[in-house]
């Protein structure tokens, strides 16, 4: 594997991403020092490459990214993951508000605590929070699968569409159109499937345990509500 390493310490920004883009074309895994919490870290690439971010990110790392697999060993702001379409976002610590926000596709990972509005308007992909998620978990969701195995609080689901919500702690308060539900054993092998590939160790009864929010708006084959 071919790698390259990026000293961010006196980069801009636009300097910083030039030099992702630029230098994914011709390496394997890019390795980015001193990120200084900077904002849009490798925002838009669409190169296939390996990032490790050594330190934390700003706001909006990886946003739009297409195919990446981005790693930071540490924390990371508002709106990791932004509308990614493709690709791996893994954050070992916490994040802010709206992680996963309007993913198309692709997996955002947050080991840690992340803020309110995790996975906001995502259309589908993956998004797991190992730690507690803030209000309006999901909020307008409509697509894809939303993994907290901490606890949700405060009007979770709220206006979800479409998707589905996986919560292992507690619920504190649903939100509008919102309704809670035992997993099936179908839901808890897919969930063992995903959480054992990113590293997630828990016991049998720990899947039992999990509960599902998705749209209770649901409709008859003729179009109108039940």
């Amino acid at each position: 594997m071919r790698e390259y390493t990026i000293d961010a310490k006196n980069m801009d920004e636009k300097t910083l991403n030039r030099s992702i883009k630029e230098h994914a074309l011709d390496y394997d895994k890019l390795i980015i020092k001193n990120p200084q919490s900077k904002h849009n870290i490798a925002a838009g690439l669409t190169e296939e490459v390996e990032i490790e971010i050594v330190g934390s990110a700003g706001y909006f790392v990886g946003t739009m990214v297409d195919g990446a697999k981005i790693h930071i060993t540490r924390n990371a702001g508002w709106f990791a993951g932004d509308n990614m379409t493709g690709g791996e976002l893994i954050i070992e610590g916490g994040s802010g508000d709206g992680a996963g926000q309007g993913i198309y596709n692709g997996t955002v990972v947050v080991k840690g605590d992340t803020g309110s509005r995790t996975g906001e308007i995502m259309k589908g992909g993956t998004v797991i929070i190992g730690g507690n998620s803030g209000f309006m978990t999901g909020l307008l969701m409509m697509g894809g699968r939303l993994i907290v195995l901490g606890d949700v609080t405060d009007d979770a689901g709220e206006s979800i569409m479409r998707g589905t919500i996986y919560v292992l702690g507690q619920v504190k308060s649903l939100g509008k159109k919102a309704v809670l539900k035992h997993t099936t054993l179908d839901d808890q092998n897919e969930l063992k499937e995903v959480l054992t590939k990113y590293g997630f160790e828990l016991s049998d009864i720990d899947y039992t345990n999990f509960k599902k929010i998705t749209n209770g708006e649901t409709k008859t084959e003729s179009g109108g509500k039940k």
